[in-house]
């Protein structure tokens, strides 16, 4: 495997083109287009689509009916596939084609000198400013049929599948314009017949908002059909004399944009993204509904035609044409970010509120550490009290301090618990933890600096030890403040400690997104300013369990230097849990998006001093490090109590979105990092 290429990890480099057209011109035309062919191969583009009747022009009127123009485009498709045929692009071309006594607006798929199909446009319209019916015939009844292009019989209608033999998730449907705009596209019946990229060669003169509708469908087309969707619209040089074009170009992967390019060009535009054709196979795995409407409509692979071709793509590093969030359970923009806040925060209280009313209106009880989860926990309990009229003071915060607790970390739980009115108490569980090591003859009852896992997890377990049974004692509800990555990581402590509450309201929420919902409270106007200021000293605080004591000359004791850095490993969960990544590939995502911090989008508020980045080697170790947690500690995500999915993401409930056995072996994931390189 080249690790380093994007191809051998199932993108596809795809261009959506346009070019300025000369009208009515067929050889001006198939110069600019061999022109933007070739500077497709130099950038390693292995699609490359161009605009409907792009060979003669979109608004020439009766000249389609002029034989000279029709003689002159099949001369210069002709010479437009000699010239290619030392190029890597599979090439799509729009043209007006002859066909049994009739003229069709068709789609020319060409690649290494040969004519592959040719598509014809299923959908003509005569409406409004269109009056295609007086030239073409429409080809939705040409399926199973053949057309003859310069002397050579190839494969002719809708019902055609381009698939490269040598990455065999590149499945390429064709079609044009208005078939977009109809109630069931053929690229519908396409994608359900496993088409993977759909392209759109369009004509489509712009008027006020039409981009704008384009853009609604090309996204929805991509989400419904969980397909790449490659448009590109006519554009400077069409006849003007009652339309105007804009050149519109752009490419969706399952409803996200990954590129647009400008409107109006001068000039000609490519607009490149790599596709990630495996995530698209993987998508319609996990939906089995996909599938289940292919039965139900009676459409599949035997209604269409799969035409094989070598792509023959280049190997060795060739960038990454895509943007790789760094933090792909944080957006990058500002009012994405604050929206997914919002509902987040909302989920969580929400969640809570119903728990609560549905088990007898108890009392919530909380452990308060001064960190970020038990912190945000918090703040989602005292919302929770507020919307059902409650005292906050029915909120119990207790700070159960351990042989490790600072000073700073207390301080915040005790103003944090006071300022927003909470019933508070501090439990010192040193004296119960003593008596129980001494019990279990541990070395540290005899003064012995021994500080393992049992040292941790008796500090551990009996904090949480203390909530159950204040809650028996108090009529409440533990509400737990583990978070997503820690159940991931398995960085918990099991049965009788935060692995376990009643009700988690973190449960579906990563650590790198909790910060910024800490931060939107905080920024907007959830409690008072006095609650907002110890929100924000606690953005600024170490992660760190506080389970082990400072030790002069020794760092202090970091989640992060065990675990890993959750930038990474939030990273990880996403691509290789939700998306069902190789960890092959998941490296070379996090390798592009991490391996320089001065590249790429960060989301907003992220001080730019402590902006990291890791190189393969880390990204490599840091993987393997979740790998082996994760599979671990599915025993610990198999018991785990209830609590609100939050994020598209995914969760670890046993009840929702993940289920594995809990003696599950890692050892095929293990075994396929070695495709990543040491570096």
């Amino acid at each position: 495997m080249d690790f380093y290429s994007a191809y051998a990890h199932g993108f596809v480099r795809t261009a959506a083109c346009t070019v300025p057209v000369s009208v009515a011109d067929p050889e001006a035309n198939a110069t600019t287009i061999i022109e933007q062919v070739r500077a497709c191969h130099d950038e390693a583009v292995g699609l490359a689509i161009f605009p409907e009747l792009a060979l003669s022009g979109y608004a020439i009127d009766d000249l389609f009916l002029q034989q000279t123009l029709l003689d002159a485009v099949e001369a210069q498709l002709e010479r437009l596939t000699g010239a290619t045929a030392d190029l890597l692009p599979l090439v799509v071309v729009g043209a007006p084609l002859r066909h049994r006594g009739r003229l069709y607006n068709c789609a020319v798929v060409i690649h290494r000198g040969e004519i592959l199909g040719v598509a014809p446009k299923s959908h003509v319209p005569t409406y409004g400013e269109f009056y295609e019916r007086r030239h073409f015939a429409p080809g939705d009844d040409q399926r199973g049929a053949w057309i003859t292009v310069n002397g050579v019989e190839v494969p002719f209608g809708p019902d055609l599948i381009f698939t490269a033999t040598d990455l065999p998730a590149l499945r390429l449907h064709v079609e044009i314009c208005e078939d977009m705009w109809v109630p069931i596209p053929p690229s519908a019946e396409a994608a359900l017949a496993g088409a993977t990229v759909l392209a759109n060669l369009s004509g489509s003169p712009i008027t006020i908002a039409r981009a704008e509708e384009r853009r609604r469908l090309v996204a929805g087309a991509s989400a419904r059909c969980c397909a790449a969707y490659v448009y590109a619209a006519a554009g400077q040089g069409e006849s003007t004399t009652d339309l105007s074009w804009d050149g519109q170009t752009m490419i969706y992967e399952v409803g996200e944009l990954l590129a647009e390019g400008m409107r109006f060009p001068q000039e000609a535009v490519r607009t490149i993204a790599d596709v990630d054709v495996d995530r698209i196979n993987h998508e319609r795995f996990r939906l089995n509904t996909f599938d289940d409407n292919r039965r139900g409509t009676g459409t599949g692979p035997d209604d269409f035609r799969t035409i094989e071709f070598a792509l023959d793509a280049p190997s060795g590093d060739l960038g990454l044409r895509r943007k790789v969030d760094r933090f792909p359970f944080v957006p990058n923009d500002p009012d994405r970010l604050a929206l997914d806040c919002y509902e987040a925060y909302n989920i969580q209280v929400n969640g809570l509120e119903k728990r609560i009313q549905s088990i007898g209106t108890p009392k919530a009880v909380i452990g308060v550490s001064g960190g970020l989860d038990s912190t945000h926990a918090l703040i989602v309990a005292a919302k929770a009290m507020d919307r059902l009229g409650r005292p906050r003071s029915d909120v119990l915060a207790y700070t159960l301090p351990g042989f490790a607790t600072g000073d700073t970390s207390k301080s915040l739980a005790t103003r944090l618990a006071t300022s927003l009115g909470l019933t508070f108490e501090e439990i010192d569980i040193r004296p119960a933890a003593r008596q129980m090591l001494a019990d279990m003859r541990h070395p540290f009852a005899e003064g012995e600096e021994v500080y393992d896992v049992t040292f941790e997890n008796v500090q551990a377990g009996l904090r949480y030890d203390y909530l159950f049974r204040l809650a028996n004692h108090n009529g409440g509800l533990v509400v737990g403040t583990g978070d997503l990555s820690e159940l991931a990581l398995g960085w918990c402590t099991y049965g009788v400690g935060d692995q376990m509450s009643h009700y988690n309201v973190n449960a579906g929420v990563p650590k790198t997104l909790v910060q910024h919902l800490i931060r939107w409270v905080a920024d907007h106007g959830e409690f008072e300013e006095e609650t907002n200021e110890v929100l924000r000293a606690v953005l600024a605080q170490e992660i760190t369990p506080e389970l082990i004591p400072d030790v002069e000359g020794v760092k202090p004791q970091a989640t992060q230097d065990t675990v890993g850095p959750y930038n990474l490993q939030d990273f990880t969960l996403f691509h290789m849990v939700r998306r069902g990544q190789r960890p092959s590939k998941v490296a070379f995502l996090a390798w592009h998006a991490w391996r320089d911090a001065s590249q790429g989008e960060w989301p907003p508020g992220f001080p730019v001093d402590e902006r990291p980045a890791y190189d393969l080697t880390q990204v490599r170790v840091w993987l393997e490090v979740f790998i082996r947690r994760f599979f671990a500690s599915q025993f610990k995500r198999s018991a785990l109590p209830n609590g609100p999915k939050v994020s598209a993401g995914g969760t670890m409930s046993p009840r929702g979105d993940w289920r594995m056995p809990s003696d599950a072996s890692p050892a095929a994931w293990l075994a396929e990092m070695e495709r990543i390189p040491d570096a």
